[in-house]
């Protein structure tokens, strides 16, 4: 299995630049216990007396440091991981509405320019723009997924809970139909650069096929073809010739894409609703849904039509696929790796926090801001009487010409608490700062608790504000 995650260690004393020939080495170091080596995440380095924590992580139940774990290895990614902001400020700069970084290729800056104008909105079009990123993002909402979440947490049997993941994989791998699709073509045509011509012709043909097949909207066909030709033949390649390289590695990811385009099938969909509906606890709500309308009622969801108009995203992924692909210069390219980094990570199977990203330009200003938001964290700010849900919120907001600004927001049902880091150059005015959240919240129903804004001596880091992401470190420990 492929290390996903790039956590594979360098084996010590075989790194050329690094060995020092005029060192010895003596022979009970690993036994003395007054030695503490460096910490050093990219290496295995050997034992020692140390006993503090590192990266976060404390010792596991055998005493032992976590040196080989994927979710150390995810922590220090983390860590490490450029602002998405401050990277989208090097490649933004808005000028008369076009992007003017140099060094970008004409495909580049022509999907910058796309993206730069959708950003340019005024105050009353910044609410719809906010609303439509969280709409976006959130693809289990709605009545119906309320409904099922109420009936997950009630659930009695582990039957009707493993169904109604089954109907959410399910719709998941449904709503994903255009970009699994994408994803099947361009791993095709990568299988194609990478093998002989003599392999490669009849392959194009199947891809010219399948391509044809998705366009028309047949995806029994589409399945058909990847299923009893593609797969077989490309498996007939790397049987034949022993390439154990790109093709494989693609064939991988295709099959993975295949199972979840199946799965993604209405056919599929229908099948685990109708699993649903069969237990006596959800027949009465579920029972008078049928095929046609269940169908319309998820392609008319919040999602679906928020999605199709999140073009910002479409443009944003469009010009960092050309960069990967070489085009641009050097320093263009490392910019969007270093987006595309970011956004892996936040979106990590390990992260248990919703993240989004908004860039726009208000009144003439560029405004870059990331929010984080923990919709269920009353299980760790509890103990303050009883309240209900807690939901906590983490914005940095980079403003041109004023500098960055780190909110933490907690609510617990009306009471609300925000603590502002500003600028130093906006410290003298926290007072009027205050005084304007105060009355932005109470004129929205909202009961102020404690409004505090200080000037910032650092950035808040995302593990000091959402402590639970370190929640795995207890269950979670696999090296491949």
């Amino acid at each position: 299995m492929a290390d996903l995650l790039g956590a594979t260690n360098p084996v010590p004393g075989y790194d050329g630049n690094t060995i020092n020939r005029n060192i010895a080495l003596s022979p009970d170091s690993n036994s003395n216990p007054q030695i503490q080596n460096v910490p050093d995440p990219n290496r295995v380095v050997g034992p020692d007396g140390r006993t503090e924590q590192q990266d976060g992580s404390a010792q596991n139940n055998f005493g032992q440091v976590r040196y080989d774990s994927n979710f150390q290895t995810f922590l220090q990614r983390l860590r490490e991981s450029p602002s998405l902001a401050s990277s989208l400020i090097r490649l933004f700069a808005a000028r008369e509405g076009t992007v003017v970084m140099s060094g970008m290729s004409e495909g580049i800056a022509a999907e910058m320019s796309k993206a730069l104008e959708m950003l340019q909105m005024t105050e009353g079009q910044l609410l719809d723009f906010l609303t439509g990123q969280l709409q976006s993002g959130t693809r289990f909402g709605g009545a119906l997924f309320s409904l099922l979440r109420n009936a997950y947490a009630r659930a009695g049997s582990e039957g009707v809970r493993q169904d109604i993941l089954n109907f959410l994989k399910s719709y998941a791998d449904y709503s994903s139909s255009g970009h699994l699709e994408g994803n099947l073509l361009r791993n095709l045509n990568g299988m194609v650069r990478s093998i002989p011509a003599s392999w490669s012709n009849p392959l194009q043909e199947l891809i010219a096929q399948l391509t044809n097949s998705i366009a028309a909207g047949d995806r029994k066909g589409s399945l058909a073809l990847l299923q009893q030709q593609i797969i077989p033949y490309m498996s007939a390649y790397v049987s034949k010739t022993h390439d154990l390289g790109t093709a494989r590695g693609l064939l991988s990811l295709l099959a993975l894409d295949v199972a979840r385009y199946e799965n993604g099938a209405e056919e599929k969909l229908l099948e685990s609703f109708h699993q649903l509906s069969g237990y006596g606890t959800l027949k009465g709500q579920l029972g008078k849904i049928d095929d046609k309308m269940l169908l319309a009622l998820l392609r008319e969801s919040q999602f679906e039509k928020s999605s199709q108009a999140n073009q910002f995203a479409d443009h944003l992924a469009q010009a960092a696929a050309r960069a990967l692909r070489g085009e641009g210069s050097a320093e263009v390219q490392q910019i969007f790796q270093q987006l595309v980094s970011a956004m892996l990570i936040n979106e990590s199977v390990y992260m248990p926090i919703n993240h989004f990203l908004f860039p726009l330009e208000l009144d003439g200003r560029m405004l870059f801001s990331e929010l984080w938001v923990d919709p269920d964290a009353e299980e760790k700010e509890r103990g303050r009487g009883g309240q209900g849900n807690t939901m906590k919120l983490l914005f940095k907001m980079d403003v041109q010409s004023l500098g960055l600004f780190d909110v933490i927001l907690t609510s617990r049902d009306l009471e609300v608490d925000v603590r502002i880091a500003c600028p130093e150059r906006v410290a003298p005015f926290s007072r009027e700062i205050e005084k304007s959240v105060t009355q932005i919240l109470t004129r929205n129903g909202l009961s102020p608790k404690e409004i505090l804004v200080r000037k910032m001596e650092r950035p808040v880091t995302l593990t000091e504000v959402f402590p639970k992401i370190f929640e795995g470190k207890n269950s979670v420990n696999v090296k491949v």
